[in-house]
């Protein structure tokens, strides 16, 4: 091994064992994870490294795990994170994306190609971008829009478009306020929003009571406050039978279904992520 440099596999072993003794969650994972993003490198092949690491790298490495020791999420320290298809930075303003959501997604290509490809879909909350631009990028034939009230979320978003190459028009706007160009339009409607009861936002993991933005967490006192106000205020945007496909917090499935059906809505079902929680509420707009 040259002089000052430092075993790979030998970091990954001690930064997983601080981590575990802090009680970070997963502390394999984040060891490996960031280990393998600096280097480039499949999480996989960490531990197949034989290659020693230079003094910098190895410096920056244990830098990275103080920081996860502080609770900060990984995608927080890499400044990005992984989506389907996607690379999707991510700054303070942008909730992280997470996996369960492909599962939404996957809903929303069904429903494009239930309207043969050629059709309008609209994320609303975009955050990070992650929802629409993969629609956009999986079905390039749909013309996609994107609402954001964060400002600095919808420069995320717009950042993450462009080097995807996926066209999405963003709009700056709380909900769908001031979208009358849009008017009987929306084929297929979407939204990840906010969704914890207010008195649950005190009790989550660390990695998301401080490190996600606020507003993308609370979703008032029983969780539906976004729910009530989407299914009223999307309405006149939406074409005869427009699929509406919204992410759900656990158990909420079947009061989102229900909030739907008494605002016209024909609920459709639900659907599951890889866990098997019911993740994704889809229902019908002006049909039945």
């Amino acid at each position: 091994m040259q002089t000052g440099a430092r075993d790979a596999r030998r970091l990954v072993r001690d930064a997983a064992e601080k981590l575990g003794n802090a009680g970070v969650p997963e502390p394999v994972a984040s060891a490996e994870l960031l280990l393998a993003e600096l280097l480039g490198v499949r999480r996989s092949e960490v531990a197949l490294r034989e290659e020693p690491l230079t003094e910098e790298w190895a410096a920056l490495y244990e830098a990275w795990i103080s920081r996860r020791l502080s609770r900060e999420p990984v995608q927080r320290i890499l400044g990005y994170a992984y989506f389907r298809n996607l690379k999707l930075d991510l700054d303070e303003h942008a909730f992280i994306p997470r996996s369960d959501t492909e599962t939404v997604v996957d809903a929303v290509l069904e429903a494009v190609d239930r309207w043969g490809g050629q059709c309008t879909v609209l994320d609303v909350g975009t955050g990070s971008g992650a929802i629409a631009i993969s629609t956009a990028q999986e079905r390039p034939s749909c013309n996609v829009h994107a609402t954001e009230l964060s400002e600095g979320a919808l420069e995320v978003a717009r950042r993450n478009a462009e080097r995807a190459g996926a066209n999405v028009h963003f709009h700056h706007t709380d909900l769908v306020s001031g979208l009358d160009d849009l008017a009987g339009s929306v084929d297929v409607l979407v939204s990840n929003p906010p969704y914890i009861r207010s008195e649950d936002v005190p009790k989550l993991e660390t990695e998301v009571r401080d490190w996600e933005p606020s507003p993308a967490l609370g979703g008032g006192p029983d969780g539906l406050d976004f729910f009530r106000r989407l299914f009223v205020e999307a309405a006149p945007l939406l074409t005869e039978s427009a699929d509406v496909i919204l992410e759900v917090g656990d158990g909420q499935a079947e009061d989102v279904l229900e909030l739907g059906r008494s605002s016209g809505y024909v609920p459709l079902g639900t659907r599951p992520d890889l866990t098997g929680r019911l993740r994704a509420a889809l229902l019908r707009w002006g049909v039945g």
